[in-house]
């Protein structure tokens, strides 16, 4: 391995959309030697940025890693989309990071999208610090955004640097340098190489007292976690750097705090003390538990608990690795791989034990933006890399050694909430039109293509307006399709309004013979979990039906299920609990499909059907003079505003309205407020659609 497992950093950088990460991304390649020119959002020349997309936006849409060198450590840093509708990306980088760096902009604070991807970290247990940005923008505040850390995130953020300054120069106390806590220092950067060198000076007497009431401050938290410090100040003595960094770090690596430094990015200021944080107090591969996954050869069919394993992050272990992303191409689909443990090589043979195929691995590469570097060692745990040429591994899949399966928790993807159709405008294109969406499928997970059983026409879902924008953007331009779409439509949900039980049968006359099963169900609402639909068999315990009648039974009330109930939406929040199956010496998995089918069938009208309408969750932030209209439009389409606060010189209006009614939204409130409110929005929950909507389906 050209790098120890000690020295390696598998960062991503996530925010709210706007907060400013494309742009701290650039300054820290540029500042690492990576590049030599600085890259700009606004002229589309950033290196991670590189999709033609991208570019005309000024949005990152893709996850791209880029990996570079800081100081004796190497970087692999994942810089993640802002935009809710592409939060898919973030889970599935956070699901293989090890750490994160959380941008804010110190004018918006913790916006809605901040809480979301805050919420996916803390839902893999990935350490991080915090860079609030935009310091330099006119309403900065950075001690009210440390404050939204704590209060809306429920976290204990610790101070590290503080603003010398706040807003643009034109303003009385412009930001212009940053006080590092630590050393206890004030650091001006020269602007005049676009931040690359800085100066470390004496704090200046006027803001002297107020550093020294924050690092008390901070000791005070970091006393918390270190008893070796506690004595230091109950003696008055001197605290070293070391174990000051030290303690950050462990407390980091647990979780229990959150470093939190400033500056602005765009302006050249306090790049490089996040760059060296990262490096100080995120963890390296080592400092993960070890990952932990299932014995595939011990996977029970019937209910059977299943057998843990676990691989420790060392090149001497058996290999295993999760792949957690796909780019298909014409010589072949680049599949992204983080290795966990053991070590892997060009030319060798893997197992993908969720799917029970071998695979080759042909080609490594070190994963570059929009390049790609062939590596011709071998590559060992803790590496994130490109594999090129995987024929049948997707996204969430494990690949390992061949001797040596272990199956590794997959990714869970939100569920879409609109869809539109499409439809090729020649019979021609219709083969071609299948064969790309294939290909975005398997590209993006939260993209899904159906044809629909009654119209024939096929069904584009995605996770928002934006989402399906872009992706029909891709089929016209960089797959060339000749196609139509048809406006975007909601993808609503079905759930049933009560418990049933009922006995679903099979008789059915094959020859001389007739095929017979008989299969008891009892359906209930279940909103508990993640699983839309639940099936469990719980079968008495002198039941001497074969375990694959059972398995064939299970997946047919799975198959129901995602078929759709009364009115040909997915069921959602459902619970099936199969009771009973009866059998004779003619049941085979045929007649046990057909009874399951037919249990489920009767279990839908039984218990009765509720629609329900996608509710997303808004937070709107305008000037005073135009909340009244703002909130007035929103009543209109049938939003409930739960609360409305002050932020700097905006009022923020937090709302939960039914995702119907949004369409056009951003134009609207454009309108409302002469082009000064912003909004971002994300899937919040389903609740009941009203009686007219149900009506229009009926």
């Amino acid at each position: 391995m050209s790098q120890s497992i000690e020295k390696i950093r598998n960062i991503g950088i996530i925010a709210h959309i706007d907060a400013g990460k494309t742009t701290v991304t650039e300054r820290v390649l540029f500042y690492s030697g990576y590049t030599h020119k600085v890259g700009s959002v606004d002229e589309g020349t950033t290196v991670t940025d590189y999709d033609e997309e991208e570019q005309e936006r000024g949005i990152t849409i893709y996850s791209v890693p880029v990996t570079f060198d800081w100081k004796d450590c190497s970087i692999n840093l994942i810089d993640t989309p802002g935009h809710v509708d592409f939060t898919a990306e973030v889970e599935r980088c956070l699901r293989v990071l090890d750490g994160a760096v959380v941008i804010f902009s110190a004018r918006e604070g913790v916006e809605a999208q901040s809480e979301t991807v805050w919420r996916q970290a803390n839902k893999y247990g990935v350490p991080r610090i915090v860079f609030i940005n935009k310091m330099d923008r006119e309403g900065a505040d950075f001690y009210a955004t440390v404050d939204e850390i704590q209060k809306r995130l429920e976290a204990n953020p610790l101070v590290l640097t503080l603003p010398v300054g706040a807003g643009p120069e034109h303003t009385n106390d412009p930001f212009r340098a940053t006080i590092d806590l630590i050393q206890m220092k004030m650091l001006v950067f020269d602007p005049t190489n676009l931040g690359k060198d800085y100066q470390v000076l004496d704090i200046p007497d006027d803001l002297h007292e107020e550093a020294e009431l924050w690092r008390s401050q901070m000791f005070d938290q970091l006393s918390m976690f270190s008893d070796e410090i506690t004595e230091l100040l109950l003696e008055e003595k001197p605290v070293p750097e070391e174990l000051i960094q030290k303690v950050i770090r462990d407390a980091t690596i647990h979780s229990l705090c959150v470093p939190v430094l400033c500056g602005t990015a765009l302006h050249y200021i306090g790049v490089q003390p996040l760059t060296d944080s990262v490096v100080r107090y995120l963890p390296s591969p080592l400092d993960r538990p070890p990952v932990e996954g299932i014995d595939p050869k011990a996977k029970g069919t019937h209910g059977d608990a299943v057998k843990k394993i676990y691989r420790k992050v060392d090149t001497q272990e058996p290999f295993c690795g999760l792949v957690f992303k796909i780019i298909p191409g014409s010589h072949g689909d680049l599949s992204y791989v983080r290795i966990y443990s053991g070590s892997l090589k060009p030319g060798s043979r893997v197992l993908n034990v969720g799917r029970n195929v071998k695979e080759n691995v042909p080609q490594i590469f070190r994963l570059q933006a929009g390049h790609k570097e062939p590596m011709k060692e071998a590559v060992g745990a803790g590496e994130i890399v490109g594999i090129l040429g995987l024929a049948h591994s997707y996204t969430g899949d494990t690949l390992c050694e061949t001797s040596k399966p272990i199956l590794l928790e997959s990714i869970e993807f939100p569920e879409t909430v609109l869809s539109m159709a499409i439809e090729p405008e020649t019979t021609a294109e219709r083969k071609k039109l299948d064969l790309t969406l294939n290909i975005m499928r398997k590209q993006d997970p939260t993209f899904q293509a159906v044809i629909h059983p009654e119209t024939g026409q096929t069904l584009i879902s995605g996770m928002g307006e934006l989402h399906l924008e872009i992706i029909k953007h891709r089929l016209l331009r960089e797959f060339k399709l000749h196609v139509r779409v048809r406006p975007p439509r909601v993808s609503y949900r079905e759930t049933v309004k009560r418990m049933s039980e009922v006995v679903g049968e099979c008789n059915r006359k094959v020859g001389d013979s007739v095929l017979f099963a008989r299969v008891s169900l009892r359906m209930e609402p279940f909103d508990k979990g993640d699983k839309s639909v639940l099936v469990i068999p719980m079968l008495p315990l002198d039941s001497t039906c074969p375990v694959d009648l059972v398995s064939a039974a299970v997946e047919t009330f799975h198959e129901q299920g995602d078929g759709g109930g009364m009115y040909g939406f997915p069921l959602f929040h459902i619970k099936m609990t199969i009771l009973n199956i009866e059998t004779d010496d003619t049941t085979n998995e045929t007649a046990v499909r057909i009874a399951s089918a037919d249990a489920f069938n009767k279990a839908v009208l039984q218990s009765g059907i509720d629609l329900l309408e996608p509710v997303m969750k808004l937070e709107v932030t305008a000037p005073n003079e135009n909340v009244g209209d703002i909130i007035s439009d929103l009543q209109q389409r049938r939003a409930v505003v739960n609360q409305t606060y002050v932020r700097g010189r905006n009022k923020i209006v937090e709302a939960e309205a039914p995702l119907v009614g949004l369409f056009g939204y951003a134009n609207a409130v454009k309108g409302l407020s002469q082009g000064h409110a912003t909004f971002s929005m994300e899937p919040f929950t389903y609740k009941p659609a009203p009686k007219e909507v149900l009506e229009s389906f009926i």
